[in-house]
């Protein structure tokens, strides 16, 4: 398997076929090469091989799904330019331009977030170039089916988890092909923010993970909703029977939220109506859950984390909650009451658990807390706040709600630190016992206390994964 550069294309040659990638600036790219195929409700099965050289100079097509505008306004317009396919099953590889013959770097592989609905490996702004030409590290973005495609299934007439079945043949694919390319199969991150950080953290749940990637960084993975959903994914399968095989993507995307509908009435969990199913393949029972993760723990270090603001992204969609934060004396302190509440219900305390039960089953784990927030911004340190600090360039993030405020200079001086902290992370450099990036971020490695230490009590508790209650003023949570 070699690499080689030319003036007039790149052509990598993995086990998969001949690829031509493509240069720009400082990096190399080979996009939108097929991982995986499947029909309609169908699970995956690796690509076909091939023998023709495949161009890999087009972005990965998105999974159809519905427009969100209050999203739009956030994060820009991050995917107007990409074409929609529900056979979205591709990925994307960025490495450094001056990679060095027979050099093998570490790799990052990306889970994109967005509920499980929306979102693409290729939007702009999560591109990576920033972070592989300066930390010289190799990153493969993953897109993968969503929503009605990808995470809702009966088990009985369609299978569940569609959408974690076609990430497993992602990491598969890498594992056989990324030395052609200049990455370390050896030296494999999982890392994804959001929905993309739940992934994750599910696929160390999975038999095969150990074998595919050796480390995790889950960024704001929405935990604390996660369990106690058959009863919300029940009545989400029965409303979408009247989903067809033989409809158009279109119509199958205008149904998403009338199916979506009938999970408003689950509290929190309903505001990620779509998500992993347990019991279902690859997944264990949701019993069998902690097992399964203490099982990868050994073999999979983990850093994980969340802002101090999650929920601040949302006070503006909870129209209930508007004329009580406009009062011109309680208004800011309900507004600090419901962020620190939902903050904590579906990130803070789950991601800390996750960290405390991971290090008492013999993994390695970091947990971290991101603070910055542009000055003066309406969304402070909100969820996806981690996102500029990683991703895109200053073009791709002008003019979004999210970062308003904030000069260019200022994201990319702590956004220069945070990469630098994923990337030695990805190195397998030992992290510190404490540290911090001023202004910006703080972390500590998870000590291997007894559960009583924790918790005051003996054992673990039914009412430590409970649902978390519905707030009395709903907050629609985009995770």
């Amino acid at each position: 398997m070699t690499t080689t550069i030319t003036p007039a294309t790149l052509r990598f040659a993995p086990p998969c076929g001949p690829v031509h990638g493509w240069a720009d600036g400082d990096v190399i790219r080979a996009t939108g090469i097929p991982y995986a195929t499947a029909g309609r409700f169908t699970a995956p099965v690796p690509a076909t091989d091939w023998v023709e050289p495949f161009a890999a100079t087009e972005p990965a097509p998105a999974c159809p799904q519905i427009r969100s505008p209050f999203l739009e306004e956030v994060l820009g317009g991050a995917m107007r330019d990409l074409p929609r396919d529900e056979h979205c099953q591709r990925l994307s590889i960025t490495l450094p331009r001056d990679l060095a013959p027979g050099e093998h770097l570490p790799v990052m592989v990306w889970i994109h977030g967005g509920s499980y609905t929306t979102g693409a490996g290729d939007a702009p702004i999560m591109d990576p170039a920033r972070l592989v030409a300066e930390q010289r590290v190799l990153v493969v973005t993953v897109t993968y089916r969503l929503g009605l495609f990808g995470y809702l299934g009966s088990g009985h007439h369609r299978p569940a988890n569609l959408g974690l079945l076609d990430q497993l043949e992602a990491f598969a694919w890498v594992r056989r092909n990324i030395t052609a390319f200049g990455g370390d199969p050896d030296q494999v991150t999982a890392f994804g923010q959001s929905a993309g950080a739940d992934a994750v953290a599910h696929l160390m749940a999975t038999p095969e993970a150990p074998l595919l990637f050796r480390r995790a960084i889950l960024q704001s993975p929405p935990l604390g909703i996660t369990r106690g959903r058959a009863a919300m994914n029940e009545a989400m399968s029965q409303a979408a029977e009247v989903v067809t095989a033989d409809m158009s993507a279109s119509e199958v995307v205008a149904l998403q939220a009338e199916v979506a509908a009938h999970a408003a009435s689950f509290g929190l969990m309903g505001a990620m109506a779509f998500g992993t199913q347990y019991g279902h393949h690859p997944l264990p029972g949701e019993k069998e859950i902690e097992t399964a993760w203490d099982r990868a723990a050994p073999h999979i270090d983990v850093l994980i984390g969340h802002t101090t603001e999650e929920a601040r992204l949302h006070i503006p969609t909870a129209t209930t909650l508007q004329p009580w934060i406009r009062l011109p004396v309680a208004g800011p302190l309900i507004r600090r009451a419901v962020v620190a509440h939902v903050t904590a219900a579906v990130y803070t305390r789950a991601i800390r658990r996750f960290a405390s039960r991971h290090t008492r089953a013999g993994g390695t784990a970091h947990t971290y807390v991101l603070s910055w927030a542009a000055p003066g911004n309406e969304y402070g340190a909100s969820h996806a706040i981690d996102l500029p600090l990683l991703f895109g360039h200053e073009h791709t993030w002008a003019n979004t709600g999210l970062v308003a405020g904030a000069e260019w200079e200022e994201i990319d001086t702590h956004g220069r630190q945070v990469r630098r902290l994923w990337a030695d992370f990805a190195r397998g450099t030992p992290l510190e016992e404490r540290g911090r990036i001023p202004g910006a971020l703080s972390y500590r490695r998870t000590q291997n206390r007894p559960w009583a230490a924790l918790t005051g009590r003996t054992s673990p508790g039914e009412g430590d994964d409970a649902p978390v209650p519905h707030p009395r003023h709903h907050v629609s949570v985009q995770v």
